[in-house]
């Protein structure tokens, strides 16, 4: 009975490290950023967790539907007590004009999305956090070509060590 209950754990264990497994994507740690732009992506992440999935809503300003500068202004007023103007083209007027090779979590960046402009803020790592019209508030990559394709300028509306001191 013994020699049963063994052999069929033995069979069981090896089903479980089986070679036919196929990943889609490599499984690797995600690069870790220290310092104060860590402190800063990890508060981004935290609103993040409190807005993922709300619907886009032009206009919106709350969880039941937000546009994407109200996402902007409200993360930036709830998580680091910053107050930045309600619409797109007054928030791309704010601050330092960044490269897009030189930002740093907590900038602004703007694309032209046709007709309108859209804002998000920069995680780091390639990343911006943004109220999508198809999906709601998400993250996405700036290398995707979309948003590649549509960048148009980013902007450094506040100082990191300003926020440090808050």
């Amino acid at each position: 009975m013994r020699t049963i209950l063994l052999l069929t754990s033995l069979l069981l264990l090896t089903g479980c490290f089986s070679s036919n497994r196929q990943v889609s994507q490599p499984l690797m740690p995600a690069p870790t950023v220290v310092g104060l732009q860590g402190d800063i992506r990890l508060l981004l992440e935290q609103q993040y967790q409190t807005w993922a999935g709300t619907p886009y809503r032009l206009g919106g300003a709350d969880k039941r539907g937000v546009d994407c500068s109200a996402l902007v202004q409200s993360i930036f007023t709830e998580a680091f007590d910053v107050q930045l103007p309600r619409t797109t083209s007054e928030q791309v007027a704010m601050g330092d004009v960044v490269a897009r090779q030189a930002l740093q979590p907590l900038d602004l960046v703007f694309f032209h999305t046709g007709p309108t402009q859209h804002v998000g803020i920069y995680l780091g790592q390639g990343e911006f956090l943004h109220a999508s019209t198809s999906r709601g508030v998400i993250i996405s990559k700036l290398d995707n070509p979309y948003w590649k394709r549509n960048f148009w300028t980013a902007r450094r509306p506040v100082n990191p060590l300003q926020i440090a001191s808050l």
